[in-house]
């Protein structure tokens, strides 16, 4: 760690002061752990519900209606699913890379 004059760890400021941290730190592993968490229940989100809730009691039907009338194409959403897989992937693998120094 390095100290100023004053006995001061140095501190990196980000967004204009917003966020700060001391230099040489790394994000905690839970904050980590998040992104691809967050960002696989997404995509499984997506996949599931691809289209919509048509097995519910009351609004299944109106569901199954609207799919017939729009017409939903299956390749458009799962190719949507790949590039959001894609993109969680270099942000996990942006996240999980060794912090370097500025």
């Amino acid at each position: 760690m390095t100290e100023d004059k004053k006995g001061h760890e140095e501190l990196k400021e980000y967004a204009d002061g917003w966020m700060t941290e001391r230099k040489g730190t790394d994000a905690p592993g839970f904050l980590k752990l998040a992104i691809p968490v967050i960002g696989l229940g997404g995509v499984g989100y997506l996949i599931f519900q691809m289209y919509g809730d048509v097995g519910h009691a009351t609004r299944g039907p109106l569901v199954q209606q609207f799919n017939a009338a729009t017409k939903t194409n299956p390749v458009l959403m799962y190719g949507i699913a790949a590039m959001v897989l894609i993109y969680v992937a270099i942000v996990a693998i942006f996240a999980f890379r060794k912090p370097h120094e500025d």
